[in-house]
């Protein structure tokens, strides 16, 4: 019965992922919510919403969203070669392949100095907002949140530069539970791009 629930929950989840660009956590409240199930139901973990997210794309967006998550990849990776002195890793859907023309872009930089990325972005005149999130580790990390026109979508997408202490990079490339890197750098994400083309 639990399974069930949880499963409902994932696949609920998953089609607002997609459909309209919700991280997992808000997501899986919302879905619970939208199912009339109490709120503190057990929430499926988000290798089980993803799993449904991959599934609802292969279902329902198997034409569009290859071309999407390309032309997504290819905008990251101009992101990343001009913050290149920052060893920007891609992470999020757009690393892992389950991005939507909706998905955001989350560049994690790993600096020597934590004002440097900020003091780049002020000198090449770009807006951002500076906010606080959690990070992979879970602790606090400072994001910078722009706007930036996509070529490959014609529209302008959420680009997020999550700020970490160069040491935290060291264990930023251990494998997940399932055996994936969760994260590449500027080489990885070429190899996707151009496999992708």
């Amino acid at each position: 019965m639990m399974e069930s629930v949880q499963s409902e929950i994932a696949a609920t989840a998953a089609r607002m992922v997609v459909e309209e660009g919700l991280e997992y956590g808000p997501a899986k409240r919302r879905a619970v919510k939208q199912l009339g199930l109490p709120q503190r139901a057990a929430l499926p973990d988000n290798d089980t919403v993803e799993d449904a997210v991959r599934e609802y794309i292969a279902v329902f967006c198997g034409d569009t969203q290859p071309e999407e998550l390309l032309a997504l990849r290819r905008h990251a990776f101009t992101w990343m070669e001009r913050l290149q002195e920052f060893r920007p890793h891609l992470a999020g859907a757009v690393w892992t392949g389950t991005a939507t023309r909706l998905s955001d872009i989350y560049l994690q930089l790993f600096c020597d100095d934590p004002k440097s990325a900020e003091i780049a972005l002020i000198d090449h005149g770009v807006d951002y907002e500076a906010r606080t999130v959690t990070g992979f580790q879970g602790g606090s990390v400072e994001a910078l949140s722009l706007s930036s026109l996509c070529p490959g979508l014609g529209e302008p997408v959420g680009v997020h530069l999550l700020i970490y202490d160069h040491d935290d990079l060291r264990g930023a490339l251990k494998p997940d539970a399932r055996g994936r890197v969760p994260r590449g750098d500027v080489n990885a994400v070429k190899a996707l791009v151009e496999e992708g083309a």
